[in-house]
C-alpha cells in the first residue's frame, strides 16, 4: 500500500504509487505510526532534489522526523506553495532571492499568506487573466488542476499529464501563488525537473 506522501497542485497530501520527480517537506506531519495528522508545521515549505550527495531517506516517515513529500515536477511543487531548498538547490534558491529581493524568511512569510486561506483552512485561490499566465502556472479549471503550457491546458494526475485542451480566455482561478507566478514569468529553469515528460504526449480532449 503506497504511503500518503504525494502532493497535488491543490496542496493536498494523497497516497499514490506513482513516483514523483521532486522531493520536499513542510515539517513533521505524521505520527509514530506514519499516519498524516496535519497539513504543515511552520512556514518553511521547500522543494528539493531527489538525489543529493548520496543521502538516503529510508525508511520514510520516521517518528519525530520531517515528513518526506513528493511532487510530480517543479510546477506542481510551486502550485502547492513550495520554494527551492537553500541546501540541495542553492543556485535555484539564490536566483529566487535575487528575483524577489527578499530574505528566505520574508519569502516564506509572503508565500504562507498567499497559499493558505485561514477561514477555509485550505488553499487560497487567486485570479488572473488567462492570457497573462506563464508556462508552468496551475489553474483550477472544470473543477480540476490544469497546467498552463503554451496555448493549452494540461490535465494533472499523480502519474503525469493525461489530456490537453485549448487555453480559454477570460479570468483564471490560480492555484500557483502569485509570487511564484512572477518567478515563472522570469523564465524559470530549475535544477530539478520543471515539467514531467508526459507533457509531450497528452491526448487532445
Amino acid at each position: 500500500m503506497p504511503l500518503r506522501n504525494r502532493v497535488t497542485p491543490l496542496s493536498e497530501i494523497v497516497a499514490d504509487p506513482a513516483r514523483g520527480l521532486v522531493y520536499g517537506n513542510r515539517g513533521c506531519l505524521h505520527d509514530e505510526h506514519g499516519r498524516i495528522r496535519r497539513r504543515y508545521i511552520g512556514k518553511r515549505w521547500i522543494a528539493c532534489r531527489l538525489e543529493f550527495k548520496g543521502w538516503h531517506r529510508t525508511p520514510l516517515q520516521q517518528p519525530g522526523r520531517f515528513t518526506e513529500l513528493f511532487f510530480l515536477d517543479e510546477a506542481t511543487a510551486f502550485a502547492a506553495g513550495h520554494r527551492p531548498c537553500a541546501l540541495c538547490r542553492r543556485a535555484d534558491y539564490n536566483r529566487l532571492v535575487e528575483l524577489l529581493g527578499l530574505s528566505a524568511d520574508a519569502i516564506d512569510e509572503r508565500l504562507h499568506l498567499e497559499r493558505l486561506d485561514p477561514k477555509l483552512r485550505g488553499q487560497r485561490r487567486h485570479t488572473a487573466a488567462f492570457d497573462e499566465l506563464p508556462d508552468g502556472t496551475f489553474v483550477l479549471h472544470d473543477g480540476e488542476p490544469r497546467l498552463v503550457l503554451g496555448s493549452e491546458l494540461l490535465r494533472w494526475t499523480a502519474g503525469g499529464y493525461t489530456a490537453r485542451a485549448v487555453r480559454p480566455r477570460g479570468r483564471a482561478l490560480l492555484l500557483t501563488p502569485p509570487t511564484l507566478v512572477e518567478v515563472l514569468r522570469s523564465g524559470w529553469r530549475p535544477l530539478v525537473p520543471f515539467l514531467h515528460p508526459s507533457r509531450l504526449h497528452p491526448p487532445q480532449t
